[in-house]
């Protein structure tokens, strides 16, 4: 839970970040140099080997372009609508997941799991408040559009990034795998910021907040990014993962207190339904995985 929680103030660091001038490339490059450092540092502590099979390297590639766009699509997404809803549809990962899972020849989604699917997608409805847009014929904002595009765009990247984890690199070592993403990340990032293809990206902080936001976004994402594999072999995270959950929770509070962003009581009924549905998604999946372990095992 305080991993979870650690992430979700990451976002709203790197919020009050934007808002104080930083560009978008800076923050990530930010959170990405610090992480590989540490990491780094982690591994060669630790004496961990850093060999990649030759036959795994496509897609150890492939997962770091992933967690590149996913990590340029909810920074995008966080900086033009709340935190709170930019995270509530970028969790919604697990459905597109499944999805996915069953499109490339895994098993279909049960009954049990559609029907969760199902209440997730009709809590985003009062989360982006669509009741109130229709009644009062609100023109919506081009943010809005932006923003909830890119917030779907993470869901979706990241939803491809887990299946190729699962299903690909699953006999890599975690903190291994972790480096090679993040340096894959770092790279990228320093090409799109020395080309110039993004305008105004990389600009630092113009005031002091946003520089203890800027590096409280590295030192948060950085601790909660490498503690995640460091204590997931100690958890039976196929039940314990559910926590994590406390992400967008997290965020609507500190979105309130640090950025001062309110929100209608639709939209937090609406976050409540999307929450409650994650989560029972997670346990559903957590059962059905433990149920196979314990026949294999028989």
């Amino acid at each position: 839970m305080c991993l979870g929680s650690g992430f979700a103030a990451n976002h709203v660091s790197a919020r009050v970040a934007f808002d104080a001038g930083t560009g978008l490339l800076a923050a990530i490059l930010f959170r990405a140099g610090l992480s590989f450092i540490t990491l780094l540092w982690y591994l060669i502590w630790t004496k961990h080997s850093l060999h990649l099979p030759k036959k795994l390297a496509k897609w150890q590639l492939t997962l770091g372009v992933l967690i590149c766009l996913q990590s340029l699509c909810i920074f995008s997404a966080v900086a033009r609508i709340p935190v709170a809803i930019a995270l509530l549809v970028a969790n919604t990962f697990p459905i597109l997941l499944a999805f996915l899972t069953w499109a490339l020849g895994g098993p279909k989604p049960s009954r049990h799991s559609l029907i969760i699917m199902g209440v997730i997608f009709f809590g985003l409805i009062w989360v982006l408040d669509l009741p109130t847009w229709w009644i009062q014929s609100t023109t919506l904002d081009k943010n809005w559009y932006a923003g909830l595009s890119f917030a779907l765009g993470a869901a979706c990247c990241f939803s491809f990034a887990l299946w190729i984890t699962e299903h690909k690199l699953g006999l890599v070592s975690g903190p291994v795998r972790s480096l090679y993403t993040i340096a894959i990340v770092l790279f990228i990032i320093v090409i799109l910021a020395l080309s110039g293809t993004v305008e105004n990206s990389t600009q630092l902080p113009h005031n002091q907040k946003g520089w203890v936001a800027l590096i409280l976004l590295g030192v948060l994402y950085t601790l909660s990014f490498i503690g995640l594999f460091v204590f997931a072999p100690k958890l039976n995270m196929a039940t314990n993962s559910p926590a994590m959950n406390i992400e967008p929770v997290t965020s609507l509070f500190l979105a309130w207190i640090v950025l001062d962003q309110t929100f209608s009581l639709n939209q937090l009924f609406g976050g409540a339904i999307v929450l409650f549905g994650i989560i029972s998604l997670a346990y559903l999946n957590s059962t059905v995985k433990n149920k196979s372990i314990k026949r294999i095992d028989s």
